[in-house]
């Protein structure tokens, strides 16, 4: 089964996001294929390179850059919604005139085609907050 996740929801405020970071998990435990993981509207807060949440709770950002490296999921971010609250790559970054780099390693900055085409390739599309 290949499926197409997004994730809506803000590290800081509920715990759905961590849910779909179990679903993933378990999917491909199972020997499933996610084929995105798109960070839509506050879900994008998880993609903050400098997000620092005190030591005794989840670290989002961290175990979605691991699950990235280790499991080769692709991580993508709305543009709009990062550029609305301040998260810039690098190249968005140079074009405004900025000097930071907020997007932690793992993810990708990219519009809303990159989630039409998921769900598209996807038997399932599952939406997180």
């Amino acid at each position: 089964m290949k499926y197409a996740i997004q994730i809506n929801a803000s590290p800081n405020d509920s715990n759905v996001a961590y849910s779909a970071y179990q679903f993933i998990q378990t999917a491909l435990k199972k020997e499933h294929e996610v084929l995105r993981v798109f960070f839509y509207q506050e879900g994008i807060y998880h993609a903050f390179k400098y997000s620092t949440p005190p030591d005794d709770e989840l670290q989002m950002t961290k175990k979605w850059t691991l699950l990235a490296i280790e499991q080769k999921v692709d991580l993508v971010v709305c543009i709009s919604a990062a550029q609305r609250r301040g998260l810039l790559c690098d190249d968005e970054a140079k074009r405004q005139g900025k000097l930071d780099n907020d997007l932690a390693e793992g993810f990708r900055i990219s519009g809303l085609g990159q989630l039409v085409e998921s769900i598209l390739l996807a038997d399932r599309f599952i939406e997180f907050g």
